[in-house]
């Protein structure tokens, strides 16, 4: 015989799929926040976080040192390419390292405020009850006092003035006293965790808003102006930046000085300045004088003028047959930064010249390597990087130099394709100093006239600056009322004695029964002698207990101290 099983009428209805997929998926974001949002995930992002920009101070950066990422590509022209796939030259702006600042960024933010406000809590309510057996505390005093309960409580309060106190009443007349102390420490570790949110905020702003550029300057009066990204040989903008809307403001190079040691080491760098701010701009103000050295940034208006570099710029004056000139001074590259032996190009086109034929036809080059301080002889090399004994090995080429072809060209040299074609021809070799003159086949002659410094500066805005600055001062004075605050707390209980005021029947003697018990997150700080001052204060007949004494009982029911995690 078959039976057949009902479900109950009021038996509830097992969830459709769509809604257990909706609980499980509810439960997979809850999980996943908590996760994310714990103490402990946030200290490994920021391990990781270190530890990702480790290849960073370790390796060139194309942002700050291209010229060094390409020496390192020639240096390991096997590692390097490898290491550019992955983002390593460019290691602040990969998507993956972006990606660890911002779930640092969110963690620290669900983290800290839960912690924040349970702190404001604990700072607002009331210190933590007095625990039933203080016997078994680490530290510990019991004995008689004279007095009664009141007049202990009231000494209780004088003595522990400065601490968080509460005296509480319990039944059969005792008296309760909890008093704690070093709670700046919690409030160090917010505040540490804070700053660093805060620091890593203003790092992002300036990541957005701010920009970085350096500019070429002859150190000859000549004027800069923060006018445009196009005033800027190279330029880094911010990812909310486009180049429109810079702070106006000019810098004239008036002087460069560098100082070396007999060996060539260099003992200072410096460029004195006349700059004029959006204010003075405006205003038509003369110019305010000023000095850029190395680390020593020139700061107006929330912008910084670093002096990064220098360099030589010869100078030529080219005479053509017909007896027109041009005379021009770039800058050219220091090949070793020890004796600033410097490669370059000097560029001219000839002037009266109505055809573009005619003018690629006789353009003229100056290349070649520039000595500071020559050694002397047929092959030109520097000795000294100040400039004694200026020469220039130069080469002149004649022709097409390939300006109108469309391809980006160096400054510091010539585009080879040209001379492989036979477009661009040498037409001279000598050794020159200031002064002397090469005179080529058509009777145009080239004079070295002298040198001119040139110095390279980085202009850096970041609105955020000051926040940093102040984020970075508050995280030390977190991290250090953290390190060496300690957390500690005592409890008195005072019992009446047998001849003490009776609730019941009124009989009236002296005396008081009083236990002492302390507490403390650490020892290491001393406050096993603070509480024998504290016991001596308030309970001068009583011997301490010590941690360890014969008869101790410690278990997990002793209170334990709720300061914050590091």
């Amino acid at each position: 015989m078959t039976q057949t099983l009902r479900t109950p009428p009021d038996s509830p209805e097992p969830p459709s799929a769509p809604r257990r997929a909706g609980r499980d998926l509810l439960a997979l974001a809850r999980n996943t926040w908590r996760g994310l949002t714990s103490m402990r995930t946030a200290l490994i992002l920021l391990f990781l976080l270190a530890l990702a920009a480790l290849p960073g101070a370790f390796l060139p950066q194309r942002g700050p040192s291209p010229q060094a990422v390409q020496d390192y590509f020639a240096a390991h022209p096997t590692l390097a390419p490898v290491l550019d796939k992955v983002g390593i030259f460019d290691l602040f702006a990969t998507p993956w390292f972006s990606a660890v600042y911002l779930l640092l960024f969110i963690s620290l933010v669900g983290c800290l405020v839960p912690r924040t406000w349970e702190q404001v809590k604990g700072l607002r309510g009331r210190t933590v009850a007095v625990p039933r057996n203080l016997s078994r505390l680490p530290h510990h005093a019991a004995g008689p006092d004279p007095r009664d309960p009141d007049d202990v409580v009231s000494a209780a309060r004088r003595r522990l003035r400065g601490w968080k106190l509460d005296v509480r009443d319990e039944p059969g007349g005792v008296r309760t006293v909890s008093a704690e102390k070093g709670a700046l420490r919690e409030v160090g570790n917010l505040v540490f965790h804070m700053s660093l949110l805060a620091l890593l905020i203003g790092i992002a702003v300036g990541k957005l808003f701010g920009y970085e550029g350096n500019v070429i300057v002859m150190a000859d009066g000549s004027e800069f102006c923060n006018s445009g990204i196009l005033a800027y040989d190279t330029f880094r903008p911010g990812l909310r930046v486009d180049g429109t809307n810079l702070d106006p403001f000019c810098v004239d190079v008036d002087r460069f000085a560098a100082q070396y040691l007999p060996n060539g080491e260099a003992q200072s760098f410096s460029a004195d300045v006349h700059y004029s701010d959006a204010r003075q701009i405006a205003d038509g103000a003369p110019p305010t004088p000023g000095t850029v050295e190395v680390n020593e940034p020139l700061r107006f208006d929330g912008e910084r003028v670093y002096l990064l570099g220098h360099g030589y710029a010869p100078q030529f004056t080219v005479t053509f047959p017909d007896g027109s000139q041009r005379t021009q001074a770039i800058q050219w590259e220091p090949v070793d930064q020890t004796t600033f032996l410097s490669q370059g190009a000097t560029k001219f086109d000839r002037p009266g010249v109505t055809t573009d034929a005619q003018r690629r036809a006789t353009q003229l080059a100056i290349t070649g390597l520039f000595a500071p301080t020559s050694s002397g002889g047929g092959i030109v090399t520097s000795t000294y990087p100040a400039l004694t004994n200026p020469e220039v090995a130069a080469d002149v080429y004649r022709g097409d130099l390939g300006l109108d072809s469309g391809r980006g060209q160096s400054i510091y040299g010539i585009d080879q394709s040209m001379v492989d074609q036979g477009r661009l021809v040498r037409v001279a070799r000598e050794n020159l100093v200031p002064g002397q003159t090469i005179t080529l086949d058509d009777g145009t002659r080239v004079r070295f006239d002298s040198v001119k410094d040139w110095v390279n500066l980085q202009v850096s805005h970041d609105p955020a600056q000051d926040a940093v600055l102040a984020a970075a001062v508050a995280l030390l004075v977190g991290i250090t009322l953290s390190l060496t605050i300690t957390r500690r707390r005592v409890w008195m209980r005072v019992t009446p004695g047998p001849g003490s005021p009776s609730t019941t029947d009124g009989r009236t003697v002296a005396g008081s029964s009083v236990e002492l018990g302390g507490l403390a997150r650490t020892d290491q700080a001393g406050y096993g002698e603070e509480f024998d001052r504290l016991r001596a204060d308030l309970l001068p007949d009583a011997a301490p207990v010590r941690p360890g004494a014969p008869g101790e009982v410690r278990d997990a029911q002793a209170p334990h101290d709720d300061g914050g995690t590091g």
